[in-house]
């Protein structure tokens, strides 16, 4: 089963240059996530017959964040779980609820909720998550909120899952979740991190974050395969020629749970694969 994450950067941008139906046609993936979709369902008129779409959309905002799962038909997928739960530690999500009755998780920036920032299949044996994780902002005005409220609410979130399932579930079951964390964990997690130290991406608040989600039991598959060494990155500024130079950062992943290790066959990068400014990352399970 091959799995892709991709931070689009806006769907019907990379599919009107005719990126995106020719990647997937190459990579075959039996599910794609993708983050910051700016558009609803119907908006792009891409072509995916052997998939079925599941789209959570910004309601705050029109065109702005918004994050969508395409499963192949083959795979059954029982519940669909939309935006965060009211209580992500005590209240697991409804099936088919949408973030509007989800968790208030505002500031003044708005609810970020309400930005279509996590969608999640639940599959016959594991939870697939899929997550756009707010921008703390280049004068970090939105970092205690990242820090204090959104960065807890989602991993009790993906804990809650793993150890109750969502509503409609009898139990809990492994999961994976990816997507833009908006956050390089390590010095080796971008080019150049001396100079970037405290700032947003790759604040000791955020790598915190990151900390905390590996405490919980959930595993960083690149790492797991390449433990140590920088070069691996998946976004790159539009400044500079840095995607050419590849002087970026690795802020986009896939974690699992520990019970899923056996199953991991691989975790790779695609930074070739263009149309957005991150590129896809991918996983293979057994």
């Amino acid at each position: 089963m091959k799995l892709v994450s991709w931070n689009v950067n806006g769907i019907r941008a990379v599919h009107n240059k005719n990126l995106f139906l020719p990647f997937i046609q190459t990579e075959k993936p039996d599910i794609i996530c993708l983050q910051e979709t700016k558009a609803e369902k119907g908006q792009a008129t891409i072509d995916l017959p052997e998939y079925e779409e599941y789209w959570n959309s910004s309601t705050r905002k029109k065109g702005y964040a918004g994050t969508a799962i395409f499963v192949k038909k083959d795979l059954k997928v029982k519940n669909v779980l939309l935006g965060l739960p009211e209580d992500s530690a005590k209240k697991p999500a409804s099936p088919k609820t949408s973030s509007r009755g989800g968790f208030n998780l505002a500031d003044s920036y708005g609810d970020a909720n309400a930005e279509g920032r996590v969608i999640a299949v639940e599959l016959e044996d594991f939870y697939v998550v899929n997550v756009y994780t707010p921008n703390s902002k280049p004068d970090l005005s939105r970092l205690t909120f990242r820090h204090k409220l959104w960065d807890p609410a989602f991993l009790a979130y993906c804990k809650q899952l793993e150890k109750n399932g969502s509503t409609g579930s009898p139990h809990g079951k492994p999961l994976v979740f990816c997507g833009d964390l908006n956050v390089a964990h390590t010095y080796d997690d971008l080019a150049n991190p001396k100079a970037n130290e405290g700032e947003h991406g790759f604040t000791k608040e955020e790598r915190e974050g990151i900390d905390k989600i590996i405490s919980a039991g959930f595993v960083d598959t690149f790492r797991h395969f390449t433990p140590k060494g920088n070069g691996h990155y998946t976004w790159w500024t539009h400044w500079a020629n840095s995607r050419a130079r590849n002087v970026g950062w690795r802020i986009d992943y896939w974690f699992v749970s520990k019970k899923l290790l056996p199953r991991l066959k691989s975790a790779s990068i695609l930074p070739k694969v263009l149309g957005s400014d991150h590129c896809p990352v991918v996983i293979e399970l057994k």
